[in-house]
């Protein structure tokens, strides 16, 4: 991830302004989101947290930009998303953001090294850096020897570390986590928090983990809690390991 000292660490890499998000199911309106308002400065660790069907996954595609508001803006280091073509979105989505999903979203009949060489295959890096970063990040992850097997001969733990392998794959300014623990058990998802701890702490990366889990969120700086599609509470809480 990119380090650009602390006076960067001060400017908001993500601002969202009075965003709104509907759908519709049927004759049905969902507010998804309404008027939330949220900045997010380089190299904070942030928890996103709200029941189901609270808008916490409709916010994660907002900061991440896989979508789009109906009404108010959002910057991504500077680029007004709303104003973004596609294909112009997905461009500084693929520089800008790496994603960690809960179910892995690896791509089976691929070697560890070749899912995380993908994401740099669309960037257009030549064949031997891609090899040479995919290796160094899954050395990195403690995984140099299970580079040639394939996602489903790998442990949940493993998966998960490649995930997030590939998810830096691109040098992002934001890792962006949804429920990145939540198929894991409790030793490993402590491995996985742990690294995305000491990836924000020691190169001063923007980690952003949506989840509905205290152990997850107490390794966050601030929690932001929505509720209805709004932004109830933010803040540092006393939630325990």
């Amino acid at each position: 991830m990119s380090v650009k000292g602390p006076a960067a660490k001060k400017r908001p890499i993500i601002e969202l302004s009075n965003v709104c998000k509907t759908y519709w199911m049927g004759d049905s309106e969902v507010k998804a989101l309404q008027n939330v308002s949220l900045t997010v400065e380089r190299g904070e660790f942030i928890a996103i947290m709200g029941p189901s069907g609270s808008g916490k996954s409709t916010l994660m595609n907002m900061v991440g930009c896989l979508d789009i508001p109906d009404c108010g803006h959002i910057l991504l280091d500077g680029h007004d998303i709303s104003q973004l073509s596609e294909s112009a979105l997905a461009q500084i989505r693929g520089k800008k953001v790496g994603f960690v999903f809960q179910k892995f979203n690896l791509i089976s009949n691929m070697t560890a090294l070749e899912n995380v060489m993908m994401p740099m295959t669309f960037q257009g890096v030549p064949y031997a850096k891609r090899k040479a970063r995919a290796m160094e990040l899954l050395d990195k992850l403690e995984l140099g020897k299970r580079v040639k097997h394939k996602s489903n001969e790998l442990s949940g733990g493993e998966q998960q570390r490649v995930a997030i392998a590939r998810a830096l794959a691109n040098n992002p300014e934001v890792i962006l986590a949804d429920e990145p623990t939540g198929n894991l058990d409790s030793k490993h998802g402590k491995e996985v928090m742990e690294f995305l701890k000491k990836l924000n702490r020691e190169e001063e990366g923007t980690v952003i983990v949506v989840t509905h889990d205290n152990n997850v969120a107490s390794y966050a700086d601030r929690i932001v809690r929505i509720f209805d599609g709004v932004i109830v509470k933010e803040g540092k809480e006393d939630v325990k390991q």
